[in-house]
């Protein structure tokens, strides 16, 4: 459950809350801030379609943070697929 509570809330802070903020909460900044948060997820050369995903996903949850107003819906939102996709990736290493 750690796992997908602290980075969603850690992860959100820092993006959606500092550098989507400090980048001027525009279309600009919300571009720049996804691929920051894109990047962040690049573990390794075969590993930039994950990059490219959570680029997207970064848009979504920083689209939501500008619509909104607050951090509460994206917050909610990343931690829900951390849970989600750490579930789907136990269960299928457990059941394989």
């Amino acid at each position: 459950i750690w796992l997908g509570l602290l980075p969603g809330l850690s992860e959100e802070l820092l993006f959606r809350g500092v550098i989507l903020s400090a980048l001027g909460l525009d279309t600009v900044a919300l571009i720049a801030s996804s691929i920051f948060f894109g990047v962040l997820h690049l573990s390794g050369k075969q590993q930039w379609p994950y990059m490219v995903w959570a680029t997207i996903v970064g848009m979504v949850l920083g689209y939501s943070a500008l619509a909104t107003g607050n951090l509460l819906i994206p917050i909610i939102a990343h931690i829900l697929t951390n849970l989600i996709s750490s579930s789907m990736w136990k269960w299928e290493h457990n059941y394989k």
